[in-house]
């Protein structure tokens, strides 16, 4: 039998302690709902009581949501001992389960609460009572029970053995300070689950020492029945258990019994990626934008003759699809794959020229793109079947203080001129705006762009290189341009009229 694991996800309460994350009203909602309906995780915690007043109101919309589609005990609210305003604080939100905070070593219960061991019980259980009273569900979570058992064991029994015939329903031991590795997990949890086999324990696990899913793979494999996790792995210092990694380490390696949904979870991981404003790394696993690109030619070749370089975590398994990058390790085969994508087909000896084309572009350090490679071909032709149907022959761009920018633009749109002006946000708004307006008198219109990312590189030079790399949504597909210029936004125009140039192609065919 496969053994049934709860996924309790924590990015709304825990996620937000990541350094420069605030989820605003409307974000939190959504990614509740993106939590439990799109991912279909077990339970999520939303939010620590008594905050501030917008929290409350967030809270009162994510409960009432969650009750109107019987989901209201996937809700929980971190609270605190504090006799009864949490409690009360969580009926008034309409929630109806607290994870109360306890203390889990003797020294954090001595340091911070400066209480003996037996007036900590008896203020929990006071609050218990009240909990039993109003009618709400209470787990408890043993703040640093990892150091806890390393230094004080005898009061981590202590405080279970007086708490494990109350209503407290989930066990919850943390390794606050991410300070445990896979060996010491398991062996403090066989500890606690020999000791008490009749209760429920959950391990939240903090990723310091980068063991943060090591250690979920050891606390399953001990038997607790509950995995803590946030969204791309945000949390404080260097953040929880990554949601998606644990999925991945327990479906393949343990079999675990979950009810996640793994098609959605690179698209919830962008989207909060897109709320919190922090990116998630291009080798993350699972979600990176790279974890499923094949650079070396070698590899290519392998996947063409029997996926040789394939392994379990196939990316249709996310919602994604396997890449094959362009630069100076490009085989064939990396370049074949690219151009059946495309639906171009060339003989050997003009695939083997490409493939030259390429790695000496790749050599010279040149970024290269499956976009770029009908430029390529073209080039290696010698024909103008591909062509530069849009230039920019002229901008002006001014940005003035307390004046909105403005951009002035001819374009030139297979041999005929056109002129547009326009303001914007920003100076590339400005430009994108005026480029609209030329499109909307020819009647054409331009790509949806999705993403935004401009890369500077680090030593403080003011004429370094900028990469600029958009994302466009256009006839179905997303496609990934990109240019480098020293001067930002002239990187971003030249990205974008890439784009205007491979559609231009799409019109005239």
């Amino acid at each position: 039998m496969k053994s049934k694991i709860e996924i309790m996800d924590t990015t709304l309460r825990d996620g937000e302690q990541t350094s420069g994350v605030s989820f605003s009203e409307n974000e939190k909602v959504s990614v509740a709902k993106l939590l439990l309906e799109s991912l279909k995780i077990d339970r999520i915690e939303v939010a620590s009581a008594r905050v501030s007043e917008g929290e409350f109101k967030c809270v009162q919309k994510i409960t009432q949501w969650a009750s109107d589609i019987k989901h209201l005990d996937k809700i929980e609210i971190l609270g605190f001992v504090d006799g009864k305003c949490s409690i009360d604080w969580i009926v008034e939100s309409g929630a109806k389960v607290l994870n109360l905070l306890s203390k889990g070593s003797f020294k954090h219960l001595k340091g911070q609460l400066r209480k003996t061991p037996e007036e900590h019980i008896s203020d929990i259980k006071y609050t218990l009572a009240y909990a039993d009273k109003k009618g709400i569900e209470v787990n408890i979570y043993l703040e640093d029970w990892s150091n806890g058992m390393i230094n004080s064991p005898d009061y981590v029994w202590f405080m279970i053995d007086n708490l494990k015939d109350t209503s407290i329903k989930r066990f919850m031991l943390p390794d606050t300070l991410g300070i445990l590795n896979n060996y010491q997990t398991h062996n403090y949890l066989i500890q606690c689950i020999e000791k008490y086999p009749n209760l429920h324990f959950d391990f939240h696990g903090h990723n310091d020492y980068d063991l943060a899913v090591s250690n979920v793979l050891a606390a399953v494999k001990a038997g607790v029945k509950g995995i803590h996790t946030t969204i791309n792995g945000l949390g404080e210092r260097a953040g929880n258990a990554s949601f998606a990694s644990v999925v991945a380490v327990l479906n393949d390696h343990e079999a675990c019994n979950l009810n996640i949904n793994e098609e959605n979870i690179n698209f919830v991981s962008h989207i909060v990626e897109t709320y919190s404003g922090i990116r998630v790394p291009p080798n993350k696993p699972v979600t990176g934008e790279s974890v499923f690109t094949q650079t070396s030619g070698v590899h290519a070749d392998g996947d063409n003759k029997d996926n040789l370089y394939y392994n379990n975590l196939l990316p249709e398994r996310f919602g994604r699809k396997r890449m094959y990058a362009l630069g100076k390790l490009s085989g064939k085969a990396n370049i074949k794959k690219n151009l059946d994508e495309l639906g171009i087909t060339l003989d050997d000896e003009l695939l083997k020229e490409v493939t030259q084309k390429v790695v000496l572009l790749g050599d010279k350090k040149e970024i290269i793109t499956a976009e770029d490679l009908p430029y390529i071909v073209s080039d290696v032709l010698n024909t103008k079947e591909i062509s530069q149907n849009i230039i920019l022959k002229d901008y002006n761009i001014s940005s003035s203080s307390g004046l909105r920018p403005m951009a002035s633009i001819q374009l030139e749109i297979n041999k005929e001129q056109y002129e547009g002006i326009a303001y914007g946000d920003g100076q590339y708004d400005a430009f994108m705006n005026a480029v609209k307006n030329i499109y909307k008198k020819i009647g054409k219109k331009i790509p949806e762009l999705i993403d935004y990312n401009v890369s500077i590189p680090p030593g403080g030079k003011s004429d370094a290189l900028v990469d600029a790399v958009i994302k466009w949504r256009y006839n179905g597909q997303n496609i990934k341009t990109r240019a480098i210029s020293s001067d930002q936004t002239y990187a971003a125009m030249k990205a974008t009229l890439k784009m205007l140039n491979i559609m231009e192609m799409n019109y005239n065919k």
